[in-house]
């Protein structure tokens, strides 16, 4: 009898544990911003937690990458090294990393503790827009590219994250890659191109598996769900799509957006999709940040605080969070107090 009390608490608390970052409609309703985060002189491109939830990194124009303490919002580290605008930053699976990828044509990684720069992935020929760690920690993709005078140069690679060696070019996208996300089991790689399309990889053999057309302007941020089950894309053309990652049949196409939509992120829990996006139209910025129920694809938050172009948003690992960077500068952490 003790024994089976035990396990019922266990399995309560097992489930009260698993639901405690799941938001409802009502919820989402209440979102508000918590901290604004400032620090930075220039534009965040890229914002992101780390595995534990404690801390942010965010990439910025000044060419610095910024750690913060997100329960006080304080500048822990800043991270110097990069000689141009810092695109993108990852977290390593276990936390004890971060990648940045920056237009100064190279991926730096660095020692999440003591801010130490470790390695400098060089052999782009123009700017990494894009860097993502796999999920198993061993490698990391990034995409980039520019234009040669020619031609546009379109990049997309794969990194032995320990020893720094370039393992494969992927080819198959016609214009810069903008953006790739690994799926969570780290068979597959997604990628968003300025050629407007998605593609899926199979990881290990670098063969395209799909190649996803249904935006009409450039593709600038892919990103899986939770499941795996599917992929959302942000595009230039102002839209989201929802794809079924398998078949590669778009799903839903999210309007509503009236500028270009720059970042999209998946809740934890797979029910919502968080987008920023930004623009200059007549006298006037357009900063929008918004989510979006993933099941009907209905718009049901607006949150309003930045006052410029919306680059990046990243939920919290436990869903309660969402952060975003802007081209006001700041860094923003919303939530429900």
């Amino acid at each position: 009898m003790k024994t089976r009390r035990i396990l019922t608490l266990i399995a309560i608390f097992v489930a009260l544990f698993a639901c405690c970052g799941n938001f409802s409609k009502e919820d989402i309703s209440k979102l508000k911003e918590l901290k604004t985060l400032e620090g930075h002189s220039g534009s965040v491109y890229s914002v992101c937690w780390s595995p534990d939830g404690k801390y942010l990194a965010s990439g910025s124009g000044d060419t610095t990458v910024i750690i913060w303490d997100v329960n006080n919002g304080e500048k822990i580290k800043t991270l110097d090294g990069h000689s141009d605008f810092v695109y993108s930053v990852c977290w390593s699976p276990d936390g004890k990393y971060l990648a940045s990828g920056s237009w100064d044509a190279t991926i730096k990684i660095w020692d999440a503790n003591s801010g130490k720069r470790l390695k400098t992935l060089k052999g782009h020929f123009e700017g990494v827009r894009s860097v993502c760690w796999s999920p198993d920690g061993k490698y990391l993709a990034n995409g980039a590219g520019g234009w040669n005078g020619t031609r546009i140069i379109e990049e997309l690679f794969i990194w032995d994250a320990n020893s720094g060696e370039k393992l494969k070019t992927l080819e198959g996208h016609s214009s810069f890659v903008m953006s790739v996300s690994w799926s969570p089991d780290g068979k597959y790689l997604a990628s968003g191109s300025a050629d407007k399309t998605v593609i899926i990889w199979e990881a290990n053999s670098g063969e395209i598996l799909k190649t996803l057309e249904g935006h009409s302007s450039a593709v600038y941020s892919v990103c899986w769900s939770p499941d795996g089950k599917y992929l959302a894309s942000g595009s230039w053309d102002k839209t989201l799509i929802i794809w079924d990652a398998k078949s590669g049949e778009k799903i839903k196409t999210l309007e509503g957006h009236s500028s270009w939509v720059n970042s999209v992120s998946w809740s934890p829990d797979g029910k919502y999709l968080a987008s920023g996006s930004g623009g200059w139209y007549g006298e006037r910025d357009i900063e929008e940040l918004f989510i979006w129920d993933a099941k009907s694809g209905e718009k049901i938050k607006t949150l309003e605080g930045h006052s410029s172009w919306v680059y990046s948003v990243s939920w919290s690992p436990d869903g309660k969070y969402l952060a975003s960077g802007s081209a006001d500068g700041t860094v923003k952490i919303w939530g429900v107090e």
